[in-house]
């Protein structure tokens, strides 16, 4: 009898377990951002050196870690200020004065999905920078698709941790009720 129970026990345990996994993996897929474009555009030659330099992403990148460096042609960072993110967009704004010549613009943001990316392209511009915009404020990200799977995934851990903890108090009553007989 006990027997038969038992393994009940464990088959109910295994549809358990399995569900609970499935409720972890089903978690939306999340792929990092993409930069869309970017201006001045990889491998333009401009008459001046812009104000500033934006990137445009397929979302909007978090508001931490962000770091655009545009070098000349010496490898002298002419970035001024902190970078901006408004929505998709993030902007860096350049140093007035900065020489013309060839520019290489290295960038790294992080991810709407919470993984960093980075890249680079170049630029050739003809005079120096002129005096820079106000830059907007800078926006903090607003969590977006990673929370979903953050909560999701916590609540996944409740429920493995609940299924592992009644499967305990179910063992030991069995365990007990064995020894009695």
């Amino acid at each position: 009898m006990f027997a038969s129970l038992r393994s009940r026990f464990r088959r109910c345990l295994l549809v358990l377990a399995v569900a609970a996994c499935s409720v972890v993996l089903a978690a939306p897929a999340q792929a990092h951002d993409v930069l869309e474009s970017s201006d001045p555009a990889n491998g333009s030659t401009m008459p001046a050196v812009p104000s500033q330099i934006g990137l445009t992403f397929d979302r909007t990148p978090m508001g931490i870690g962000s770091v655009v460096h545009v070098q000349d042609g010496n490898g002298t960072d002419q970035a001024d200020g902190p970078v901006t993110i408004v929505d998709n967009n993030v902007t860096q704004a350049v140093k007035a004065g900065a020489p013309g010549g060839t520019y290489t613009v290295v960038w790294r943001v992080v991810s709407s999905d919470g993984h960093p990316i980075e890249g680079t392209f170049t630029f050739t511009a003809g005079g120096s920078a002129t005096a820079a915009p106000p830059a907007p404020v800078a926006a903090a990200g607003s969590g977006g698709p990673q929370a979903g799977v953050m909560i999701a995934g916590g609540a996944a851990a409740v429920l493995v941790t609940g299924l592992a903890v009644g499967a305990a108090l179910v063992r030991r009553r069995l365990r007990s009720t064995e020894s009695d007989a």
